[in-house]
C-alpha cells in the first residue's frame, strides 16, 4: 500500500505551526507583554495551520494534491508575506502616509491581499481542478461499498 506522505506532512505542520500559534499567544502572559518575536510566530503560524488543513481536505490519497499544490502554496506564500510585511512597515501614521484604494498601506496589505486575494484564487482554483480532485465514481462506488458493509457489521453485531 502507497504511502499518504500528503496527510503525514500536513498534520506535521499542522502540529508545528498550531504549537507555533500558542506559543505566540502563551507570551502575552509574560511580564512586561509579549515579545518583539511573538507576532511573528502568529504571522507564519497561522498562514502554515490554513495550508495544512486546506491540504488535509484535499489530499486525495497516495496522490497527494495534484494541481491544486500551486494555489495552496500561492496562499499559504502570500497569507504569510501579508502578515510579515504588516508587521515589518514601519509605523508612519500621520498626513504623509500612503492611501491604497481608501485604506492605509497596513489595513489595505491586510483586507486586499490576506482578505480578498485568496478568496479569488482558491474558488477559482478548485473549479478548474473539480473533475480531477472530487469524488469519481469508482470513489463514490468505493464509500457506498465501505458502508453497506458497516451497515451489515452493526447489524450483526446488534443482532446478538
Amino acid at each position: 500500500m502507497l504511502r499518504d506522505t500528503t496527510r503525514i506532512a500536513a498534520r506535521a505542520v499542522l502540529i508545528v505551526a498550531t504549537t507555533a500559534i500558542a506559543i505566540g499567544y502563551a507570551s502575552a502572559f509574560a511580564r512586561g507583554g509579549a515579545p518583539v518575536w511573538a507576532p511573528w510566530l502568529l504571522a507564519i503560524g497561522i498562514p502554515a495551520a490554513l495550508g495544512a488543513i486546506m491540504a488535509l481536505g484535499a489530499a486525495r490519497g497516495a496522490r497527494g494534491l495534484g494541481s491544486l499544490k500551486l494555489p495552496f502554496a500561492f496562499v499559504f506564500v502570500v497569507l504569510a508575506m501579508g502578515f510579515c510585511l504588516a508587521l515589518a512597515i514601519p509605523v508612519t501614521a500621520g498626513k504623509h502616509e500612503a492611501i491604497i484604494l481608501g485604506l492605509p498601506l497596513r489595513a489595505a496589505i491586510i483586507v486586499y491581499a490576506i482578505g480578498l486575494l485568496p478568496i479569488v484564487v482558491l474558488p477559482v482554483a478548485y473549479a478548474i481542478t473539480f473533475d480531477t480532485q472530487t469524488l469519481n465514481e469508482d470513489d463514490v462506488a468505493r464509500v457506498r461499498e465501505i458502508a453497506a458493509k458497516t451497515r451489515a457489521q452493526r447489524d450483526t453485531e446488534t443482532a446478538r
